[in-house]
């Protein structure tokens, strides 16, 4: 079975990270919460969650990692040395996924894994300017082979069943189940 960490740092963006955790549950994989703090983490609306582990070299076993956005929570993943280190990990990795969303690009920069690699983040200049040396394109979802980027909170349903079907399970199901469909051809 597949297993995914979705990180949680202080200021984490709530639907961002538990949408992704719930979505990768119901397609039958093993996704985990983790916390880089503790085991209580409070998110950027304030509402506070419980991770399901504590950050350790145990991800390395992971098959993806996902970092969610939120304000300060992408700024303190990006500031954590052991987050970097597992980022740049992963990359190496063929077999292995890194995938971030909204503000969440900004720790791929630190991490020196984005030049020349088609990168899409939250709008605006701040982040086209942090990602110049990607190709940044404003798609929903952009995927680099095994990188894997979106845009913010209204993107994550895409988002996260990209990353269904990226680890080799069938989102279409999930969709149907989900009404996704039913929303996205109603035109909201």
């Amino acid at each position: 079975m597949k297993k995914i960490a979705v990180f949680l740092a202080e200021g984490f963006e709530e639907g961002e990270s538990l949408f992704v955790v719930d979505i990768l549950r119901r397609a039958g994989f093993q996704c985990d919460s983790v916390s880089i703090v503790g085991e209580m983490v409070k998110g950027s609306h304030d509402i506070v969650v419980k991770a399901d582990k504590i950050i350790s070299d145990e991800i390395k076993d992971y098959d993806m990692i996902v970092l969610p956005g939120g304000m300060p929570g992408a700024a303190n993943l990006r500031d954590d040395e052991r987050v970097i280190e597992l980022v740049r990990y992963f990359d190496k990795a063929p077999e292995k996924f890194v995938a971030a969303i909204c503000a969440a690009p900004m720790v791929l920069e630190r991490a020196g894994i984005i030049k020349g690699r088609t990168i899409t983040s939250y709008v605006g200049e701040k982040y086209t300017t942090l990602l110049k040396e990607a190709n940044y394109v404003e798609d929903i979802v952009a995927i680099d082979d095994h990188l894997i980027t979106s845009r913010g909170p209204a993107t994550t349903l895409p988002f996260a069943y990209a990353l269904v079907d990226a680890l080799g399970g069938d989102s279409n199901v999930l969709k149907q189940g989900m009404l996704y469909n039913m929303v996205r051809e109603s035109g909201f």
